[in-house]
């Protein structure tokens, strides 16, 4: 995974789409998402830990832009 659209078209596999018209709360969905997978078993540990990362970086940027 490298960008919110990896993140993104890897839940779709799932059937799960995160859109509520507000990014900040997307990102934080998304963040769930990923980590209940994670718990699961359904991603290993490096791909979890970029998809946070990536995150991560998507929450900053937009808290910077405010």
């Amino acid at each position: 995974m490298n960008s919110i659209t990896d993140i993104r078209k890897w839940l779709v596999q799932f059937r799960t789409i995160v859109y509520t018209k507000d990014r900040l709360a997307d990102l934080e969905l998304m963040e769930d998402e990923m980590r209940e997978a994670y718990q699961m078993g359904m991603l290993n540990q490096e791909m979890y830990q970029k998809a946070m990362l990536i995150l991560l970086q998507e929450k900053s940027a937009l808290s910077d832009n405010k």
